[in-house]
């Protein structure tokens, strides 16, 4: 995120088809845990901090990053930060 790309902020399924491209499978429905303050919610619900360049995933309770997804390089990519597990 840079100040010439402001970002926006949405919720998880804003994502759904960029993690769908790169995992094959959608993952709003899944429950996302925070390893950093336990929070366990769909990742629909995350926060999401988005723009041309890439995608901040964010716990909705402590705002720690759980996944960023990369885009300004092919192919896209995600980087996992506080993301403890998924669960269906």
């Amino acid at each position: 995120m840079s100040a010439d790309h402001p970002a926006t902020t949405v919720d998880g399924n804003a994502i759904a088809g960029q993690v769908l491209d790169i995992l094959g499978i959608d993952v709003t429905a899944l429950r996302g845990a925070c390893d950093g303050c336990g929070g366990d919610a769909s990742l629909a619900e995350a926060v999401v901090e988005i723009d041309d360049s890439a995608a901040i995933v964010r716990c909705r309770t402590c705002t720690r990053t759980l996944f960023t997804v990369l885009r300004s390089g092919e192919p896209p990519r995600l980087v996992f930060g506080s993301l403890g597990s998924l669960s269906g």
